[in-house]
């Protein structure tokens, strides 16, 4: 929006030539970050005490943590905040003419609409488990797919209107359609290596990557300010390679594929990073307010669907390891109790108990100790994958 001023502006007076800075990615980085900081420093203890009267309060399962107990009644849904920074600081200082803005807008609101029904059945019904699984799981599923099959096309083409040309090819051609190399797998470490997914791999990985990420970061969600200083950590590297891909020069240099448009998505990292820090300043322990699902579901989509854009999916894994660990956790303590119980008669368990962060925490570690070790095997995976832009 401010972009488009500027512009304006200039071509006014030549004596306002000075608005030309705004031409620069990096400047309005900077003010997209601090915007996000300072409108949610402003906004958070409105928020927080509105949260409060509504008696939006954090339910605790019966099964958790005897240490979480005295969590009860802490206001959740404060991912209200983080979105509502999130989309004014985009707004105010992103080319609105760009289309990855736009889809990773959309399905970070998606997904946090998806967050907002599944806190709400939990605060107003009183219900610890929220949702349905199947009901989560079918909203984000049309949300990623519908991403999935507009971002095959727009990675190698600039216009919405060729997007739908080549969308509409592909159903005439029997689903027959080859994409460029930039749209395959592309490996870190390797000089311009990607491995071909055609239309229906690159659909399926964006799906997994999207709707994986955005359960992932939920399942890490469940200590004071463990989820949310390493999206900002990973949402900022991102940001890094959005930059890249979206230069001619750099992403040429530094053999990258070249994705028109991706740079603008810095940003939207820069937003991130701005409104996750402003979180944090309530979030920190002991938390005066939670994400919730509204906050978590939407901040891991909105991770997902940038690792998308600039074709860095396996770095998204590695510098989000903690956010991997985390599902796979969980994943292996649910599928080795069934089969125990099935083989046995009675349920075992790989964990002291899943997500891995309250393994730790039954191991006698604090919630501090936890959290900020967390944060600092975050810190080294996210400087793993940023040596990748020069590691090849």
């Amino acid at each position: 929006m401010l972009l488009s001023l500027a512009q304006w502006l200039q071509t006014l007076s030549p004596e306002w030539g000075f608005f030309r800075v705004f031409q620069y990615l990096t400047f309005r980085a900077v003010l997209a970050a601090l915007t996000g900081l300072l409108i949610g420093l402003a906004a958070g203890p409105y928020v927080i005490r509105r949260l409060r009267e509504l008696k939006i309060g954090q339910p605790i399962r019966g099964y958790g943590m005897e240490t979480h107990l005295s969590k009860s009644g802490t206001p959740t849904m404060g991912g209200v905040l983080i979105l509502l920074s999130i989309t004014i600081s985009t707004l105010l200082w992103a080319d609105l003419s760009n289309r990855f803005v736009w889809i990773v807008l959309l399905v970070t609101l998606g997904f946090g609409a998806i967050g907002w029904a599944d806190d709400w059945r939990k605060v107003v019904h009183k219900d610890p488990e929220g949702m349905r699984s199947r009901d989560k799981y079918l909203w984000q599923s049309v949300i990623g797919l519908l991403a999935a099959l507009y971002l095959v096309f727009s990675i190698s083409e600039s216009s919405n209107l060729r997007v739908l040309e080549l969308f509409f090819s592909w159903v005439r051609s029997g689903f027959d359609v080859n994409l460029p190399p930039k749209a395959g797998l592309q490996l870190p470490f390797f000089k311009e290596v990607s491995y071909p997914l055609g239309v229906l791999g690159f659909v399926v990985l964006t799906y997994l990557v999207i709707v994986g990420s955005s359960n992932a970061v939920n399942l890490t969600d469940g200590l004071d300010g463990l989820a949310i200083m390493p999206v900002v950590m990973v949402g900022s590297a991102l940001g890094v390679f959005a930059y890249v891909t979206g230069s001619v020069v750099y992403s040429k240099y530094l053999f990258f594929p070249h994705i028109p448009g991706s740079g603008e998505l810095l940003i939207f990292c820069a937003a991130m990073a701005g409104a996750g820090l402003a979180f944090l300043w309530f979030n920190t322990h002991p938390a005066q307010v939670f994400m919730g699902d509204v906050g978590a579901l939407a901040l891991g989509g909105a991770l997902g669907t940038i690792a998308i854009i600039v074709r860095q999916e396996i770095v998204l894994a590695i510098m989000g390891g903690i956010f991997v660990a985390e599902a796979i956790s969980v994943m292996l303590q649910v599928t080795y109790f069934k089969y125990t119980k099935k083989k046995f008669g009675e349920g075992r368990r790989l964990l002291k108990m899943a997500p891995l962060h309250h393994h730790f925490e039954k191991s006698g570690w604090k919630e501090t100790q936890v959290v900020v070790r967390f944060w600092i095997i975050t810190m080294l995976l996210c400087l793993v994958g940023l040596s990748t832009l020069k590691l090849r």
